[in-house]
């Protein structure tokens, strides 16, 4: 199973391939085209009629002769020009429209790193590419040009030195044996997963002698067999914030199953206006799109404990199909042995 944006944009590729590009399907089936590739082709058809799709596709591969030897740019750019050629308004207009999706996206990354993508206009990517790279040129003091790139762009978005502490809110959960005892078990940082026990207490360390930075402690509770923390509960519709808190530290990312973006509400499993409590029990973390899926007809969700103490949602679909979704342990999947979890927030002093 992939997650809800991905399945959408797969369907949405399969339809025109299935349907418009008959030759680049079966250029793709005898192995002349990798699936990637075929996606590029999809992609730049996209936005043509169905009769100009089958033109575009005639000409690129009818003869399966055409596309062996073409890496991903060729492919892409063969499919451009002749799409521009077909029907140049309706590839102007996308181009035209192109910016409204402009946006910024963070995903992990191995070993505590993390990659930030910029989906920008070519002319003001152009600018940041030469921006970051005159910066790198000037740099003369061992860093290659990538390090010099990627400390400029924390600079100059941040504003502070790359040497410098954290100064902007962070939120590190993790047991009190890592942060007092020297314990291995891993740290959660909110908004990447786990890190090194090692990484947490650096950072921390650094907030706490750091003249710009100070650390705080807030304590919440686990149970010491499942990791799973404890419930909290409110009389109000809204989630107050310090719940609201709560939930996002235990769901992590969005809660249905098989997606894995960022949280963006926090919202009742069985609806408030269905008399549905406003608690962490029937609470969870959403992204926005899924959010507003599950008030569609004939979408449940159902919040409850599984034998193992862990929070639990089964989402039913209007089919009937139940997908079960299960709140992470904390400390990076390893059971906590205490009681007491800390979440170290690191900031700017006033």
């Amino acid at each position: 199973m992939d997650s809800p944006a991905n399945g959408r944009q797969h369907l949405s590729d399969a339809r025109i391939l299935v349907h418009d590009l008959p030759h680049t399907l079966a250029a793709l089936e005898c192995g002349v085209l990798t699936e990637a590739r075929a996606r590029l082709i999809v992609r730049e058809a996209a936005c043509l009629s169905p009769t100009d799709r089958h033109r575009l596709d005639h000409q690129l591969c009818a003869d399966h002769t055409n596309p062996i030897g073409l890496g991903d740019t060729r492919i892409r750019n063969d499919a451009k020009t002749i799409a521009y050629q077909l029907d140049p308004v309706a590839v102007i207009d996308r181009a035209t429209r192109a910016p409204e999706g402009r946006n910024v996206t963070f995903r992990p990354a191995p070993d505590a790193m993390a990659f930030v993508t910029a989906l920008l206009p070519a002319t003001d990517a152009a600018c940041v590419q030469s921006a970051l790279i005159d910066a790198a040129d000037r740099c003369a003091d061992g860093r290659n040009r990538g390090q010099a790139m990627a400390d400029t762009l924390v600079a100059r978005v941040t504003g502070r030195d790359v040497t410098q502490p954290v100064p902007v809110a962070v939120d590190l959960v993790l047991s009190d044996d890592t942060l007092f005892a020297g314990g291995t078990q891993p740290a959660l940082l909110q908004g990447h997963g786990p890190i090194p026990a090692a990484t947490a207490r650096h950072m921390i360390g650094d907030a706490l002698t750091h003249d710009d930075s100070w650390a705080t402690l807030r304590r919440l509770y686990a149970a010491p067999d499942t990791g799973a923390l404890v419930a909290m509960e409110s009389r109000s519709r809204r989630f107050p914030k310090g719940l609201a808190r709560f939930i996002a530290t235990r769901d992590q990312t969005c809660r249905t199953p098989y997606c894995d973006a960022r949280i963006r509400h926090i919202d009742h499993a069985e609806p408030h206006h269905r008399n549905g409590p406003t608690s962490a029990a029937n609470g969870q973390g959403l992204c926005e799109h899924c959010n507003y899926a599950k008030e569609a007809p004939g979408w449940r969700v159902v919040a409850a404990v599984d034998e193992f103490g862990r929070h639990t949602t089964d989402h039913i679909t209007p089919t009937g199909a139940t997908y079960r979704s299960t709140a992470p342990p904390l400390a990076g999947g390893m059971r906590i042995l205490t009681r007491e979890i800390h979440i170290v927030v690191n900031k700017r002093a006033a």
